[in-house]
């Protein structure tokens, strides 16, 4: 029975979401278990260009370090955002959302050969809350019941958390920066005077990923109820 009901509910994620975050819970459950090691996993220019092991180029956006505080609060921010994206702004349009995260990490990955950092995947996850936060301006935040503010500024906020935390905050501006360009080429340049939509999804990728109908018994996350905890609680304005 509770095989049956996580079995159904685990179905019930949409599949990018679900494909995505499962990839992350498996890598890091083989580095646990000692089956590959992080030094298989990180992102190494040289190594990818010159001994072409192209799999860096995907594994460094699977791994968040090891099973702790740091790797839960991540990937709680990567499914709960990750989800209301999907649900929300690209709901029937998975081919987009698709073409979303090959975009970003592409620019991410362009963006790596000049910084220090080895794993990309919490930048990556940043881009995504920076994304949603832009496209639904009037929720409010509660981050752990200190702080109340309009969703916008929750990047900003969680750049905040990570430099009292001591962590670099490299990763927040890396996320944030991507997760700019991609809302202002997708958002912003095209209804400006003069503007047209640069990014465009490749019909490949619409007729591998496009269904023609939606799923009737499908049950949407709440976006009323971003972040899951305290840090991320919040209510739309006027709702």
């Amino acid at each position: 029975m509770a095989y049956q009901t996580f079995r159904q509910e685990y179905l019930q994620v949409p599949p990018v979401t679900r494909a995505y975050t499962t990839a992350c819970v498996l890598t890091t459950a083989a580095v646990q278990l000692e089956l590959i090691t992080p030094f298989q996993l990180y992102f190494n220019p040289e190594l990818i260009f010159k001994h072409f092991q192209v799999w860096r180029l995907i594994t460094n956006y699977l791994f968040f370090g090891p099973v702790g505080f740091n790797f839960l609060f991540n990937m709680i921010f990567l499914y709960r955002y990750c989800r209301m994206l999907e649900e929300g702004s690209f709901r029937g349009r998975t081919a987009d959302f698709v073409f979303m995260f090959l975009f970003g990490g592409l620019l991410m990955t362009v963006f790596g050969l000049f910084v220090n950092l080895v794993f990309l995947g919490q930048a990556f996850t940043i881009m995504l809350v920076y994304v949603w936060s832009r496209r639904n301006p009037y929720v409010r935040m509660n981050f752990f019941g200190l702080l109340i503010f309009q969703a916008p500024f929750l990047p900003w906020v969680l750049m905040g958390f990570s430099l009292l935390l001591g962590n670099s905050i490299i990763v927040d501006l890396l996320g944030i920066a991507v997760g700019h360009i991609y809302f202002f080429l997708e958002d912003v340049f095209p209804n400006q005077r003069g503007g047209r939509r640069l990014l465009r999804t490749p019909s490949v990728l619409k007729a591998i990923f496009d269904t023609p109908e939606d799923d009737p018994n499908y049950n949407p996350l709440p976006e009323e109820r971003p972040g899951g905890f305290a840090w991320g609680e919040g209510q739309r304005l006027g709702g």
